[in-house]
């Protein structure tokens, strides 16, 4: 054992564990998650790495001993490159802004650096608060180790983005000649293609590709420098330039100070943007999900237009039966963000005067929303989309049986002739084709021609085809 002391008294920890006092007194105070903070590593990654830059920062402009700065980075290098899970046991949900988890990051590193320089655990030449803190807060440290820990979250969710947008692609283009019945309000409506309704599935994943991407940049203005409330106390003269200097070279990236660390502070405006737009990119694919549940829906007694690969048995009593499984998962993760998305803007919304000290709710959900989605991404995409193939006479059939297409009618005629086509062939159970036919409205080759369905899934030349059907024939 042995025996650490902090404002509140004294403390006898185990000598094999690496944190200190504070995070025992948290330890015993806050559990009520069951899951631990370092459950999503990316906050304590980047906050190690900010404390590395930290202490080549301090050192760099005089204020740090070079041994001491050497220990706290081999302390940092060792964090990064081996498994210290079991010495960052906080609980997900704490309060007081996460000060314990800037705390228990310092004492880990304290106790490891003085076990390098002195060959055993404690503070006499390391101290968590006087050096390995120094011109730091809580307040500046964990903000801005949340937003640069956004970025790999950011870059690892796009790859799986990327893939199901390529495969969506290849649908489009498999399917381009499937002409199929299109729908609204789930009602018949006029011919398009499958493909034109997959392409549409892929403009929007592309779309929301960019739009992650557009936020990547602003993951890099931190407010690092601010200290407790944004004057910048406790800091040297020196210090912010360098950091940034540091933790830009560390990360290969250009992290730059915010222009005004009081709005940084006390606004946490970017996590809810962030949250808007993973929720945005999630309820999108849940969309493309329950539209593949419907266009899969049958066999027999549903739309029947495509086929989903056929992954697990989808009855316990009934045969054969299939279920949709990957697009319902996603849209279980849809829904699990979407209620991420309300916590996170309580989190921003909460916050009161310098600071927000609601990080562990902007944390955990945001992190479990890219999660979430990331993980859902690859089966959706390798299991479902690409496994997808078109039932294309069941399509055929009902892009010629739509009583849509009496807008054809409509377009030549008038409204109300198209209408009192449409109820012809629904009271008589004709296909508007035959309907014409028999009201004497068009001859076969004219019909034949206009109504053919595959026309009208290409604007241009439909629109051509009734202009000058219009010209030569009414009279």
């Amino acid at each position: 054992m042995r025996t650490e002391h902090d404002c509140l008294g004294k403390m006898d920890l185990p000598d094999s564990v690496y944190y200190g006092i504070q995070t025992a007194r948290v330890l015993q105070n806050s559990a009520i998650s069951g899951m631990p903070v370092i459950y999503y590593p990316y906050l304590h990654q980047r906050l190690a790495q900010m404390k590395k830059a930290a202490a080549r920062a301090n050192h760099a402009i005089g204020a740090l001993e070079p041994e001491i700065m050497a220990g706290i980075v081999y302390a940092v290098d060792r964090i990064l490159t081996e498994d210290w899970r079991a010495q960052f046991p906080l609980d997900m949900y704490q309060g007081g802004g996460y000060t314990c988890v800037n705390m228990n990051m310092n004492e880990v590193i304290a106790h490891i650096a003085n076990e390098k320089l002195t060959g055993h655990k404690g503070y006499d030449r390391v101290h968590p608060n006087t050096h390995v803190n120094m011109g730091q807060s809580t307040n500046d440290m964990i903000p801005s180790a949340m937003k640069l820990a956004i970025a790999p979250a950011l870059d690892t969710l796009i790859v799986p983005l990327q893939e199901l947008h390529e495969a969506l692609k290849e649908k489009q283009q498999a399917f381009s000649g499937v002409i199929k019945v299109g729908r609204t309000c789930l009602q018949d409506a006029v011919p398009m293609t499958l493909g034109q309704e997959f392409g549409g599935y892929s403009r929007f994943v592309e779309r929301q590709i960019a739009q992650l991407d557009a936020l990547r940049d602003a993951c890099f203005n931190l407010i690092v420098g601010a200290t407790a409330v944004g004057t910048g106390i406790g800091t040297f003269p020196g210090y912010q330039e360098a950091f940034y200097h540091y933790i830009s070279e560390d990360l290969q990236e250009n992290i730059r100070a915010d222009s005004d660390f009081f709005d940084g502070m006390q606004n946490d405006d970017f996590y809810p943007q962030v949250s808007a737009t993973l929720k945005t990119t999630a309820c999108g694919i849940s969309k493309i999900a329950k539209d593949l549940r419907l266009l899969s829906s049958g066999p027999r007694s549903g739309f029947a237009e495509i086929t989903l690969p056929a992954v697990t048995p989808g009855s316990s009593i009934m045969p054969g039966k299939i279920n949709p499984v990957f697009p319902e998962l996603m849209s279980q993760a849809a829904q699990q963000i979407c209620g991420n998305d309300v916590a996170i803007t309580m989190g921003f919304e909460q916050g009161e005067l310098e600071i927000n000290v609601w990080a562990p709710t902007l944390y955990k959900n945001l992190f479990e929303s890219f999660t979430l989605l990331t993980n859902a991404l690859t089966p959706f995409t390798q299991r479902c989309i690409k496994g997808i193939t078109a039932n294309t006479a069941v399509c055929e059939q009902n892009a010629h049986q739509t009583l849509a297409l009496s807008t054809v009618i409509a377009a030549i005629w008038g409204y109300e002739d198209g209408v009192r086509v449409s109820q012809f062939a629904f009271e008589n159970k004709l296909s508007v084709k035959d309907a014409v036919l028999q009201m004497g409205i068009l001859n076969q080759q004219d019909a034949d021609f206009l109504l053919d369905p595959h026309l009208l899934t290409n604007p241009e030349k439909m629109s051509e085809a009734i202009s000058l059907w219009r010209k030569n024939k009414i009279q």
